[in-house]
């Protein structure tokens, strides 16, 4: 059986702890092994990376960029490989996997402008004779906790913007999808970074734990649930670290009268099923303003929904692939059970989906909710699967309301042709991140990434300038180049009168 073991200063690392299993969500068949860190597995890791710090902080950034460009180049090069290997553990159809590694590679492409990311600032003249300017510079040994539903994408958000800086990188992914982060590694060694500049350790709580605990990580990024997203930040923040923590979304699409339902229900299918639900960006709640628009809706979207097929990741065909474990089928099924159970209707059942040849597979079809109320869980929790709930709304007004009322806040839409309204809610809508005709706002890279209320926790977003600022500290210099004589010494505050 196939072994993934950690990547720790250039090189595979297995200290024989304990190991966690790999399926493959077509079959539901082990496919690997894979070693699971104690404290001690972090240590060396945190140690290879604290060894290659200095030599790689003094490194001017136009080199630094220079290996991000051959890293890009490279993992271009093994697209296919790379999705083939992300899709087989994951079970996002291929096509699907090649767009998670690409959004990543978008903010490889951001990380090699680095130079100009950390100009500092330049005041001539603040004082007599004085200068005044500021620097960007390195944290040292960080570390990036990142989910199984994007295993490129997310740590690439992360070092990437970490690595371009000048620090080193301890990488923890999800243990349930682990090999694309550790092919990442070795591209990175590759590509021309130093031993240790990029080192992966997988594992559970226990290497989380160790992780938030260990005094020479400076700072700790996360991707994941709310719940684990708090307490990352709570127990990071009390070790003394800088912590982003992203949480978990439940993402409203407001429909109003005049917006072109044709094109809506397209967005929506793909927004809501495509990936499974898996995606903390997905669309898993509609709300239409109108009865007529409402049911103009679901009309429209039922026979699209029964189009959807649901198929192997690597069917060129299917629109979505199974959902990542058992165990998370068995949530999502449980959650469409619940909603029939609290009321709404259920137009579409996917439980059940079985497809032939792959019966033990974890397929899920799709499935959708109507008349959905707010007091039910299942509008108040996050599903994360290929189900879709239509939650109706009288008014503008009270479609604003729902999505800037609900617990999470990570993203919206609204869909219209009026431009004042649509300016309105993205002023108004209490979001981090808001389309506009655009079911997935998911910024470019050279923007930020970020929710609000319990969907992030601290207080800046992933990549962009404020990965550039989370990721370093600033040092400002006053400087003054006296002539002659050095003047009597004084016990008042400098100012620059």
């Amino acid at each position: 059986m196939r072994a993934i073991p950690h990547f720790i200063e250039a090189k595979p690392f297995n200290d024989g702890a304990r190991k966690g299993q790999v399926f493959n969500p077509n079959t539901g068949a082990v496919q690997a092994e894979v070693a699971f860190s104690t404290a001690k597995t972090v240590d060396a890791a945190v140690q290879a990376a604290a060894k290659a710090f200095p030599g790689w902080a003094a490194t001017n950034p136009q080199r630094r960029a220079r290996v991000m460009f051959a890293f890009k180049a490279l993992v271009e090069k093994h697209m296919d490989e790379i999705a083939h290997l992300l899709s087989s553990e994951h079970g996002k159809v291929i096509a699907d996997a090649k767009g998670d590694i690409q959004r990543g590679l978008e903010v490889i492409e951001f990380a090699c402008g680095v130079p100009h990311a950390l100009k500092g600032e330049y005041t001539e003249g603040a004082g007599p004779g004085i200068d005044v300017y500021s620097m960007r510079q390195p944290l040292g040994v960080v570390a990036g906790i990142t989910p199984f539903n994007f295993p490129a994408m997310i740590p690439m958000w992360m070092f990437g913007v970490a690595i371009a800086c000048g620090n080193t990188f301890v990488l923890k992914p999800s243990e349930k999808d682990p090999s694309v982060p550790v092919r990442l590694a070795e591209l990175m060694m590759e590509a021309g970074a130093p031993a240790g500049v990029l080192n992966v350790v997988h594992g559970d709580k226990e290497a989380v734990d160790a992780i938030l605990a260990h005094p020479e990580i400076k700072a700790v990024s996360f991707v994941g649930s709310s719940d684990i997203a708090n307490y990352i930040y709570q127990v990071g923040a009390a070790n003394g670290k800088r912590v982003q923590a992203m949480g978990g979304a439940k993402n409203h699409g407001v429909v109003l009268p005049d917006a072109d339902l044709d094109q809506v229900v397209k967005d929506l299918v793909g927004a809501a099923y495509g990936s499974a639900g898996e995606r903390c960006m997905a669309l898993p709640v509609v709300v239409p303003v109108g009865k007529k628009t409402a049911d103009d809706l679901r009309a429209r979207l039922l026979p699209e929904i029964e189009k959807l097929k649901v198929g192997i990741s690597t069917d060129p065909d299917a629109q979505y692939g199974p959902v990542v474990s058992a165990a998370h089928k068995a949530k999502v099924e449980g959650y469409i059970g619940l909603g029939k159970e609290e009321g709404a209707e259920l137009v579409r059942d996917g439980r059940g989906f079985k497809l032939q040849g792959y019966e033990d597979g974890y397929f899920i079809g799709p499935s959708l909710f109507d008349n959905v109320k707010t007091n039910m869980r299942t509008y108040q929790e996050e599903i994360f699967g290929p189900v879709l709930q239509i939650v109706r709304a009288e008014s503008f007004e009270e479609a604003l309301a729902l999505p800037s009322q609900h617990q999470y806040g990570n993203g919206v839409a609204i869909f219209t042709r009026n431009g004042r309204a649509a300016r309105e809610f993205a002023q108004r809508v209490n979001v981090g991140m808001v389309g506009i005709n655009v079911p997935i706002p998911v910024p470019v890279a050279y923007h930020t990434f970020g929710g609000w209320k319990r969907s992030a926790f601290g207080d800046t977003n992933q990549h962009g300038m404020e990965g550039v600022k989370f990721f370093t500290k600033v040092k400002t210099v006053t400087a003054r180049w006296p002539e002659g004589d050095v003047g009597d010494q004084s016990f008042v505050i400098p100012t620059m009168r």
